[in-house]
C-alpha cells in the first residue's frame, strides 16, 4: 500500500484515539468555533478555481462544515481536525486562512493541481500532525515557520516546484517521522540540523538541485530506515558514520558527483539492507563482498562508477534478489570460468533484472545458464570480452524480455532455442561474430521478421511481407543518422523519446569532444567507451582542444595550466550526463526532465 494511502487511514486512527482522551482546555476562547472553521473552509473555496469532481459541492453556507466532503471534525468540540481532498484534480491555491484552522491536526491535498505558494500561516497550525501536498504545482520556498508545528509526523511535499532551499528550522521537529521533499527544485546544501530529527524514518530529497556534502549529522539519525539523496549534485566523500545506522532498509545516493570507496564491511554494518542504490556516481574500489551476506537483500545497483576488482563470491545466499546491476564499471574476469559467477545467481528466485554489461568480463556465458530464474525479464551482458557460443539452455528463460549480448566476441550459430523465449521483445547480437538464422518464432519482436545475422558480425533485420503473387524484402528504415541511432531501433522497436535522449546523449559527446560517432577509435572503442574510459582521469585529453583553446581565448583557461576544479568538474559533468543518455539499455536512460535539470545546475554553478 503507498503511503499515501497509509497515513490517512493511521493518522484518523490517532485523531480518533486522541479525541477520547484530550478534555478541552479550560478558557478556550469563544471567537475560536465552528464558525472560525467555516469561514476558513469558505475560503479556502473561494480560490479553487476548477473541481472536475464537483466534490466541493457539499460545502454549502447553510449546512455543517462537519457534513462537508472531506472535512472531519472532532465529536467532542465540533471542530475541524482534518482536511482530506486527495486525488480529487482541483485547481486554484491554498489560501492563508487555512491558518485559522486552529485544531487542524491532518490536510491531505495530494493529486491535484493547486498551484501558487504554501501561505506563511501554515506555522499558525501548532496541532498539525500530518501534511501531505504531494503532486501539485506548488512553487516558492518552505515557509521555515512550519517549523512551529512542533506536533509533525508527516511532511510530504514531493512532486512540486518548490525552490530555495531547505529551512534549517525544519531540524527542531522533534517528532518528525517522515520528510519527502523528492523531486522540486530545491537547492542549496542540506542543512546539518537536519541531524536532529531523532524520530525520522524516511527522509527524500532526492530530484533536486542540492548540493556540497552530505552533512556528517544525518548519521545521528538512527531511527532511520530510508535514505534517498539521488538525482542531487552531492558531492564528496560519504560520511563514513553513514555506513552506520543500522536501521537502514533503503539507502540511495545515485546520479550524484561522491567518490571515494564504499566500505568493504558495509553488508555488515547495515545488516537490514533491502535495496541499496549508488549508480552514477565516482566511487572506486571493488563492490563489496559483505553485500553478499544479506541473505534478504533485493536489489544491488552499483552501475556506472569506476568499481573495479572481481565480482566477490556469495552470490548463492541471495535468495530474495530481484535486481543486481553492475554495469559501466571496470569488473574483469578472465579464462573460460570467468563468468562462472552468474550460475551463482540460480538461487535467486526472484531474480528480474541482471546487468552486467560495460565492463571488462572475459569467459563463456556458462552453459547452463538456463537454470535462472524464469522471473528474470532483462539479461545485460554487452560490451564485455564474452566469447564462445550462445548456450542453447538461454531458451529456458522464458520470462526474457530484453537479452543483450552486443558488441562481444561471440560466435558460432543462434541456437534455435532462442525461438522459445516467446515474451522477448528486444534482442541485441550486433558487433559479434554470429553466423545463421535467427528463429522465425522469436516472440514478440514481429510474427514476420526474419533476420540474418551474418559472418561480418552485422546484423540487418527485414521484415518479409508475402502475398498470393508475389513475395517482398524490405528492410526497416531507420529514424535518423549512423551513430546516433539507439541500439533498440535496430531491432525493430519503434522510435521513442528514449531514443531521442540516446540520440541527444551522442550529440553532447561528440559536441565537447569534437569526435565523430564514427570516428575510428583504436580496437573495439566506441565513442561513448572512449569517453568513459578517460573523462574522469584525464579530462583533457577527452575534451576538444578547439574548446579549450576558446575558454584560454575567453580568459577563463590558459594553456599548459590544469583545468580549475570548477570547469573539470563541470565538464566532467555535462560529459557524465552524455553518457548516461547514451547507455545501450532504454529504461535506464535519464529523461529529458532529469537532463535538463541537470545542466541547469551545471550553468548556475558556473555563472554562481
Amino acid at each position: 500500500m503507498a503511503l499515501s494511502a497509509v497515513f490517512p487511514v493511521f493518522y484518523l486512527a490517532i485523531l480518533l484515539y486522541c479525541q477520547c482522551r484530550s478534555p478541552a482546555p479550560v478558557g478556550e476562547s469563544a471567537s475560536l468555533s465552528i464558525l472560525t472553521d467555516k469561514e476558513a473552509l469558505t475560503a479556502f473555496k473561494s480560490l479553487i478555481a476548477t473541481d472536475p469532481s464537483n466534490s466541493l459541492s457539499s460545502w454549502e453556507q447553510h449546512s455543517s462544515p462537519c457534513n462537508w466532503t472531506g472535512v472531519i471534525c472532532s465529536k467532542s468540540r465540533q471542530r475541524v481536525v482534518g482536511l482530506s481532498l486527495g486525488d480529487l484534480g482541483v485547481t486554484g491555491s491554498i489560501t492563508p486562512h487555512i491558518g485559522n484552522l486552529s485544531f487542524l491536526r491532518f490536510l491531505y491535498l495530494q493529486n491535484n493541481k493547486l498551484a501558487g505558494t504554501l501561505p506563511d500561516r501554515i506555522g499558525d497550525l501548532s496541532r498539525l500532525q500530518a501534511v501531505n501536498i504531494s503532486s501539485n504545482l506548488i512553487e516558492g520556498p518552505i515557509p521555515p515557520n512550519i517549523s512551529k508545528c512542533s506536533e509533525h509526523m508527516h511532511l510530504d511535499l514531493m512532486g512540486n516546484q518548490i525552490s530555495g532551499g531547505i529551512p534549517p528550522e525544519l531540524g527542531t521537529l522533534s517528532k518528525l517521522q517522515i520528510l519527502n521533499l523528492n523531486e522540486n527544485k530545491l537547492s542549496g546544501t542540506i542543512p546539518p540540523s537536519i541531524g536532529n530529527l531523532s524520530s525520522l524514518t524516511t527522509l527524500n530529497l532526492a530530484t533536486n538541485s542540492l548540493g556540497g556534502f552530505i552533512p556528517s549529522d544525518l548519521a545521528r539519525l538512527q531511527n532511520l530506515k530510508k535514505l534517498e539523496l539521488s538525482i542531487n549534485t552531492l558531492t564528496g566523500i560519504v560520511p563514513q558514520h553513514l555506513y552506520n545506522i543500522s536501521s537502514l532498509v533503503y539507502f540511495a545516493l545515485a546520479s550524484n558527483r561522491l567518490w571515494g570507496k564504499i566500505p568493504s564491511d558495509v553488508g555488515n554494518r547495515l545488516p537490514n539492507l533491502l535495496n541499496i542504490n549508488f549508480c552514477i556516481n565516482n566511487f572506486t574500489g571493488g563492490i563489496p563482498g559483505s553485500l553478499h551476506n544479506l541473505t534478504k537483500i533485493k536489489s544491488i545497483r552499483m552501475s556506472w562508477n569506476l568499481l573495479g576488482g572481481s565480482v566477490p563470491g556469495g552470490l548463492e545466499n541471495l535468495r530474495d534478489l530481484e535486481m543486481y546491476n553492475i554495469g559501466f564499471n571496470r569488473i574483469v574476469s578472465s579464462g573460460d570460468s570467468g563468468l562462472s559467477f552468474i550460475t551463482s545467481l540460480s538461487n535467486s528466485s526472484h531474480l528480474q533484472f541482471l546487468a552486467l554489461d560495460g565492463n571488462l568480463l572475459e569467459g563463456r556465458i556458462p552453459r547452463d545458464i538456463g537454470n535462472l530464474s524464469t522471473t528474470l525479464t532483462k539479461l545485460y551482458l554487452g560490451g564485455n570480452r564474452i566469447y564462445g557460443n550462445l548456450p542453447p539452455s538461454i531458451g529456458r528463460l522464458r520470462g526474457l524480455a530484453l537479452l543483450n549480448v552486443s558488441h562481444n566476441l561471440i560466435s558460432g550459430e543462434v541456437p534455435n532455442e532462442i525461438g522459445q523465449l516467446d515474451q522477448l521483445q528486444m534482442l541485441g547480437l550486433a558487433g559479434n561474430k554470429l553466423s545463421g538464422q535467427i528463429p522465425d518464432s522469436l516472440g514478440n519482436l514481429n510474427d514476420e521478421m526474419n533476420a540474418k545475422v551474418g559472418d561480418f558480425g552485422l546484423a540487418t533485420l527485414m521484415v518479409e511481407t508475402s502475398t498470393q503473387q508475389h513475395s517482398t524484402t524490405t528492410t526497416y528504415d531507420l529514424k535518423g543518422s549512423i551513430g546516433y541511432i539507439p541500439p533498440e531501433y535496430g531491432i525493430g522497436v519503434k522510435p521513442s523519446p528514449r531514443g531521442d535522449v540516446y540520440s541527444y546523449g551522442v550529440m553532447l559527446l561528440e559536441l565537447f569532444t569534437g569526435k565523430s560517432p564514427t570516428h575510428e577509435f583504436n580496437g573495439d572503442m566506441s565513442l561513448t567507451k572512449w569517453v568513459q574510459s578517460m573523462f574522469l582521469v584525464n579530462t583533457k585529453e577527452v575534451v576538444d582542444p578547439e574548446l579549450l583553446l576558446q575558454l584560454k581565448m575567453d580568459g577563463v583557461h590558459h594553456a599548459g595550466q590544469p583545468l580549475s576544479p570548477k570547469i573539470q568538474q563541470a565538464l566532467v559533468s555535462i560529459l557524465g550526463i552524455g553518457l548516461s543518455c547514451a547507455i545501450d539499455s532504454p529504461e535506464l536512460r535519464m529523461n529529458m526532465r532529469d537532463i535538463l535539470h541537470k545542466l541547469k545546475s551545471i550553468k548556475d554553478t558556473l555563472i554562481n
